[in-house]
């Protein structure tokens, strides 16, 4: 109850709205490091919002690093103490560094169906360095929102 309540004083569902709204417009362009920005935000307000979403990050803490091979698009994501913070910069000691090799790369693995990490390696459209299970569960994450923001959920 005290959680519907501090969610209807802050605004969150409107928020919540504009961020769903904006997110879909990602979805059709293909302009990767704003969808991948965007991505994050709606990610970092449904933690907020939906108790079930957010057991993705209870008790786990992890580094990510997104960039891609010309360095025009770096964003990285810590995950501690339950919370998720975004960073437009280079992070050292991450766990794991996802390398595109261009911003259609990331839309189309962000985007699959299935994201398929051997394909993507195979193509040389991804590089990993790090432990590939953060992957994994990142993938899972960025799936289970897009379905949440489209309805399917």
């Amino acid at each position: 109850m005290l959680e519907k309540i501090l969610n209807w004083l802050t605004l969150r569902p409107l928020r919540m709205r504009i961020l769903r709204r904006k997110f879909l417009k990602c979805l059709e362009s293909e302009i990767a490091e704003e969808f991948l920005e965007m991505l994050l935000r709606f990610m970092s307000l449904a933690f907020l919002l939906d108790r079930d979403f957010r057991r993705n990050i209870e008790d786990f803490n992890g580094r990510y690093l997104f960039r891609s091979r010309d360095n025009s698009i770096t964003v990285a994501v810590v995950f501690k103490d339950n919370r998720m913070k975004v960073y437009e910069k280079n992070l050292e000691d991450t766990n794991v560094t996802v390398t595109f090799r261009n911003g259609k790369a990331l839309m189309g693995y962000l985007l699959s169906p299935k994201p398929d990490i051997l394909g993507s390696l195979l193509r040389q459209d991804v590089t990993f360095n790090g432990n590939l299970n953060y992957v994994y569960k990142f993938a899972y994450m960025a799936k289970r929102l897009q379905l949440m923001a489209t309805g399917e959920i």
